[in-house]
């Protein structure tokens, strides 16, 4: 039985404190956390957030530069949001400080000595992510998916849904065809017959749902989904201005607490045209989803307990060699200061 996030018991002691941090490094102290001059703003390098979304509005309206101001931080946003993987990739080359991606597609590249830790938990979103099939398909159980060709995104949230779906319905996962594909890259195979059922997260399921063509056989709930959301830090940032990773984690915070209530203000912040926005049925689903969603909060033990189930699903799945040990890259945020 999951404990409601406000009654959650202190992160395990595997988490890295403040104290550990400050060990590491006497920046933790310095002037740029304190947030004494304008001129000595500490960069934190964010992935653009397109057109949607908590860190859209703080970037449209400046309300994250302010938060992040009074910790003697500035946003430089680079690149922009996408994939977990490559973004971890970013953060082990010091070119990005903050990526956001799942438990899942962190699990594998945490598998790849990683040079960044978790700091915040968001719970899995069990009405956004599922197995996706055409309406008409003739699927209409996880059953029906044997013999198919389902779509999924290697190592990540797609392949682990799938493979969490067999699992549960008692199927062998040689017993259904993976085909590894990107996510941005799957829509257009889908609609085209070219797979069976696309294993997928709202980000991508909102389009084709709104489209009234496809609809979840099973979606988070019914997998049994421990698909959490999570934002990840550099390591040496962490290291060195953990006052700005914990003003950045109380922005979104409140700033998803604020989302899930009125989800609409989160939507098309720049603009409502073009292939960015989302209008229509999608919007409507996008927002439904929405006021399901979990906020960002700190990791508790229990989370962990279910991070590491994860780790060693992946493991029994040969998704990895062996069983990542999740716990030993994790930030207590409530005590970094």
């Amino acid at each position: 039985m999951r404990i409601p996030r406000p009654l959650r018991t202190a992160v395990a002691p595997a988490l890295l404190t403040a104290t550990a941090l400050l060990a590491l490094t006497a920046c933790g102290s310095s002037a740029a956390d304190s947030g004494s001059g304008a001129g000595d703003l500490v960069e934190i390098r964010i992935p653009d957030p397109g057109n949607s979304g908590v860190l859209a509005l703080g970037k449209k309206d400046g309300s994250l530069d302010e938060a992040l101001a009074k910790a003697g931080a500035k946003v430089r946003w680079t690149g922009s949001a996408g994939p977990f993987a490559p973004a971890a990739q970013a953060m082990n080359a010091d070119q990005l400080d903050i990526a956001t991606g799942s438990i899942t597609s962190g699990i594998t590249s945490l598998a790849q000595r990683p040079g960044f830790k978790f700091f915040t938990a968001v719970d899995p979103d069990t009405a956004g992510e599922g197995i996706l099939v055409k309406n008409g398909s003739g699927i209409g159980s996880v059953a029906d998916l044997v013999g198919r060709k389902v779509a999924v995104n290697q190592g990540g949230t797609g392949e682990y849904l799938l493979l969490k779906a067999l699992a549960k319905a008692g199927i062998p996962a040689g017993k259904v065809k993976r085909v590894y594909l990107r996510p941005d890259q799957t829509a257009a195979v889908f609609n085209a017959g070219k797979v069976d059922a696309w294993a997928v997260w709202a980000t991508y399921a909102v389009a084709e749902i709104g489209s009234g063509k496809a609809h979840f056989v099973a979606d988070g709930a019914a997998i049994g989904s421990d698909n959490y959301s999570l934002n990840a830090v550099r390591t040496g940032f962490a290291e060195q201005h953990p006052g700005i990773v914990e003003a950045l984690y109380r922005y979104l915070h409140d700033a998803s607490a604020e989302e899930k209530r009125n989800p609409a203000a989160y939507l098309n912040v720049f603009t409502d045209v073009g292939p960015t926005a989302v209008t229509g049925k999608a919007k409507e689903v996008q927002i439904g989803f929405a006021r399901k969603a979990g906020t960002v909060d700190p990791i508790g033990a229990e989370d962990i307990e279910r991070f590491e189930d994860v780790a060693g699903f992946y493991a029994e799945q040969k998704v990895t060699t062996d069983k990542v040990d999740v716990a030993a890259h994790l930030l207590d945020i409530e005590k970094l200061k």
